[in-house]
């Protein structure tokens, strides 16, 4: 068995495009959907109006997959961080001096739902699955981190190919298809300085969730008696982090947070 963890970023789309031009053995795509009140909604949008028809037509398969809990019912990650009896936070909020709290939504809402599926479909120690993920050559140091779990074996066909984000958009491009744009929870602490003041500049809706989830957060671990935490790393409410005034102060961030490879880097 062998699958893509597609992300419907720039490098699992031009994933998508090599195994259409046959140039990867791959016909497979596997897309953990931590929630469509979660997802960037560009990015489901390109993936359900522009990726699934472009691989039906390849005779390529793309599963959208989602968490479910043991009674059978799907579970999204804004349900989960507003769960009112929930205790810890799933997503790599920010403490007060800016350092990112652990990052259980990785491993909740995509490789233990892609581990799913793919023990469900046949996966298992003595005969794994072979999962494709869509780490380029300029982001090489994220291939180390990415632990196999036992029914799995991790394969990074971009590395094998030499190929750079830039080639990605030049392969997408050339297939006559737009470059998805850059793929994360439209919450996520990660996100870059410049990404959440575009969210609240162009995505006020998407922003208000945002701000009130912070609330949320915030509020159910004041009656634990615990510290404030924050979706920024400037350690304030991010209605101050990011004024609507707010000018492009020439910073460069990483872009920790993108999921364009298929899986979120822990």
């Amino acid at each position: 068995m062998k699958v893509i963890s597609y992300g419907g970023g720039v490098q699992s789309t031009a994933l998508l495009v090599l195994a259409a031009q046959r140039e990867i053995d791959f016909s497979t795509f596997l897309f953990a959907n931590v929630g469509d009140d979660s997802e960037h909604p560009a990015t489901l949008a390109y993936i359900r109006e522009i990726a699934v028809p472009y691989a039906s037509g390849a005779g390529l398969d793309i599963h959208e997959l989602k968490r479910h809990r043991r009674d059978g019912t799907t579970e999204t990650l804004m349900e989960r961080l507003n769960r009112p009896a929930t205790r810890s936070i799933p997503i790599p909020v920010r403490m007060a001096n800016g350092a990112p709290g652990r990052r259980n939504c990785t491993a909740d809402f995509k490789i233990k739902v892609i581990g799913r599926w793919l023990r469900d479909h046949g996966a298992t120690s003595a005969h794994p699955a072979v999962v494709g993920i869509g780490i380029s050559l300029d982001e090489i140091h994220r291939a180390n981190r990415r632990r196999s779990e036992a029914y799995e074996e991790v394969d990074y066909p971009l590395l094998d190919l030499g190929l750079r984000r830039s080639d990605c958009e030049r392969i997408i491009i050339a297939a006559g298809l737009p470059v998805p744009p850059k793929s994360s929870c439209f919450f996520c602490p990660f996100r870059t300085v410049d990404a959440w003041r575009h969210q609240r500049r162009h995505e006020p809706e998407l922003f208000t969730v945002s701000v009130r989830l912070e609330e949320t957060i915030n509020e159910r671990r004041a009656t634990l008696g615990r510290d404030a935490v924050y979706l920024t790393r400037y350690g304030i409410p991010l209605t101050q982090a990011i004024p609507d005034t707010s000018p492009n102060d020439g910073s460069v961030d990483d872009d920790e947070g993108a999921c364009d490879s298929g899986w979120c880097m822990t």
